[in-house]
């Protein structure tokens, strides 16, 4: 089996969130907790947090969708840049838990009540960067037995978890997935950039190709 950095994220990942499902200490010491940030300068919290989940079902989906979306992105990171693109792909994946949970942390900095859990960010980041690579890659939503291809997925899911953002209420942390999806997509285009391969023409032209494929357009 080739080197994936993919594997390893998923194996680690697994391995601590049945840790801290087993133990709160473990739960309590990497959990992102905002004042613990500004009083005492724990700032390993922004990616320890991403090591640890709410329960098996949090685990599982975030899990899954790294591993399906993440051994393409990490592909194709080798592909424009070489070897070292195993390791580009794991720069966004750590700097993505730190960039999804600013906007939080600012927000949340002396809030005492608040905690936050879950690789959900970096996924966020991995998902969004393989859909900018690959914009007509169709995405199953679970209960929807429907695919969607990807440049229609993407907007959409920044829509609605703004909306779940802005009204509140819920365990989810919506800004989380909204800032690392965004992330995702800006570190691609910048990579791209500076590896001279144009991310947001190449997109166009394959989702001019699927349109046609599937007759949407001559």
């Amino acid at each position: 089996m080739a080197f994936s950095i993919t594997l390893i994220l998923v194996v680690i990942t697994v391995l601590v969130s049945l840790g801290g499902l087993s133990n709160q200490k473990v739960m309590d010491d990497l959990i992102f907790y905002p004042p613990a940030v500004t009083h005492h300068n724990q700032f390993y919290r922004f990616f320890t947090c991403g090591l640890i989940h709410a329960d098996f079902g949090h685990l599982l989906f975030n899990m899954l969708a790294l591993y399906f979306f993440g051994r393409g992105v990490e592909d194709a990171f080798v592909a424009l840049t070489g070897p070292a693109g195993r390791y580009i792909y794991l720069l966004m994946y750590v700097s993505a838990l730190l960039i999804s949970l600013l906007p939080t942390y600012f927000r949340n900095k002396e809030n005492y009540q608040y905690r936050s859990l879950g690789a959900s960010g970096a996924v966020s980041a991995v998902i969004f960067a393989g859909l900018m690579l690959a914009p007509e890659t169709e995405v199953y939503i679970f209960f929807i037995p429907i695919p969607i291809p990807g440049f229609i997925f993407a907007p959409l899911y920044l829509l609605l978890s703004a909306m779940m953002d802005k009204r509140g209420g819920s365990n989810i942390n919506h800004s989380a997935h909204i800032w690392g999806a965004l992330y995702g997509l800006a570190f691609v285009i910048v990579m791209g950039i500076l590896v001279d391969f144009n991310v947001v023409a190449i997109g166009l032209e394959r989702i001019k190709a699927y349109l046609h494929t599937k007759g949407w357009i001559k």
